[in-house]
């Protein structure tokens, strides 16, 4: 197993000499605006993945794979010889599909920021369930009592106290 910092170097370095290749040495007219985006290779440095996006449509993606699979022997070539390795790493190339990603999330965090915007529109429209008072009340309590006092009279348990209800425990 290799070092993770010897095969980061390694994939980097992959990275550009694809992209000098293909800017410089590769005329097939089917490569469209290529961008190399990156590389990965394995621990064993055998196998190497090339990201690469197309600006285009999906015939000039089509156009630019078919362009790199015609030329992936030059590639490798290049690659192993610049690399000097014992083995040149195998060459597969990936289309990078970061655009249609970040446009899937750009529409998701639309979606959702609308969604957010409903709720607080719903929740500045919002009551409370129920009553603007919520406790329940004696009916002499809020009239005053039957003989227009102030409620605090004795009541039949000897109490005095307005927070009391008619079992005695207090509200």
């Amino acid at each position: 197993m290799s070092d993770p910092a010897r095969v980061r170097r390694h994939a980097e370095r992959v990275r550009e000499l694809v992209a000098s290749v293909v800017r410089t040495q590769i005329k097939d007219p089917r490569v469209g605006m290529i961008t190399i985006t990156d590389a990965r290779i394995t621990g064993d440095l055998r196998d190497a993945t090339v990201y690469y996006t197309v600006l285009g449509g999906a015939a000039a993606e089509a156009g630019t794979a078919a362009a790199l699979d015609s030329a992936n022997g030059l590639l490798r070539s290049t690659v192993g010889k610049a690399l000097g390795l014992r083995h040149s790493p195998t060459l597969t190339f990936v289309l990078d599909n970061v655009q249609d990603q970040a446009k899937h999330i750009d529409d998701l965090l639309a979606v959702a920021r609308d969604a957010d915007a409903e709720v607080q529109r719903l929740a500045a429209q919002a009551r409370y369930a129920g009553d603007a008072q919520p406790y329940k009340l004696d009916p002499e309590d809020e009239s005053g009592g039957a003989d227009g006092g102030s409620g605090d009279e004795s009541r039949t348990d000897g109490r005095t106290d307005d927070r009391t209800d008619d079992r005695g425990a207090v509200a």
